[in-house]
């Protein structure tokens, strides 16, 4: 099978596009509204892309009804943000929270979770998420009238007792349990992994 993407339609690629790389990493994005309505949302179209500076990004679609989506207005109005990663003990919530709320609508209060303020930015972190970094805008990439692209520069990092050493600064692979976003209305754990061998090529000579 072979598929042109100049022909098809919009909804098509993303059908195929979310359908075939996949798993996709979830940043639950956090914010206040212009009214001070403490927001979060879903997006799995994330991911780093730097370490110096520390930089990840975020591609948001509008919403259903064609309006820009509440996250990213308040990214653009105050320059900051918060992603959460999500991992299995919040996976119900964030899946819930990624309804399309009336902007005066919490999905803090909607789905049942808490937050404080962060430390270096004015927005709310998800004090449930195993990991919440504080972001400050970046760039922002215009893609086209679908997709908005957002490049943040990570500040501050809060991560659950136990996830990082705070000595060798590695990862537990046993107290962090992230979920991947599939498609549609399907996730994956991580809890099947695997090493593959650090082997090198031998030389066999000229």
């Amino acid at each position: 099978m072979e598929i042109s993407l100049q022909d098809i339609g919009t909804k098509e690629k993303y059908k195929l596009l979310t359908g075939l790389i996949f798993p996709r990493p979830i940043a639950l994005v956090s914010t206040f509204s212009e009214g001070g309505i403490a927001n979060c949302a879903p997006f799995s179209w994330f991911n780093a892309i730097s370490e110096d500076p520390p930089l990840i990004y975020l591609s948001f679609n509008r919403r259903t009804d064609g309006e820009t989506k509440h996250s990213l207005e308040n990214i653009l109005r105050t320059g900051e943000f918060v992603v959460n990663l999500v991992d299995e003990s919040i996976a119900n919530e964030m899946h819930l929270s990624s309804q399309e709320f009336a902007k005066h609508v919490s999905e803090f209060e909607k789905v049942g979770i808490s937050w404080e303020i962060g430390k270096t930015v004015t927005h709310p972190r998800i004090l449930e998420a195993p990991v919440s970094m504080e972001c400050k805008f970046y760039k922002r990439v215009d893609i086209g009238p679908e997709r908005e692209f957002i490049i943040g520069e990570i500040l501050m990092l809060h991560a659950r007792e136990g996830i990082i050493d705070p000595n060798s600064f590695y990862v537990s692979e046993t107290q962090f349990w992230p979920v991947g976003r599939l498609s549609g209305t399907k996730y994956c754990s991580t809890r099947d992994r695997f090493d593959l061998p650090n082997s090198r090529f031998e030389k066999t000579g000229d």
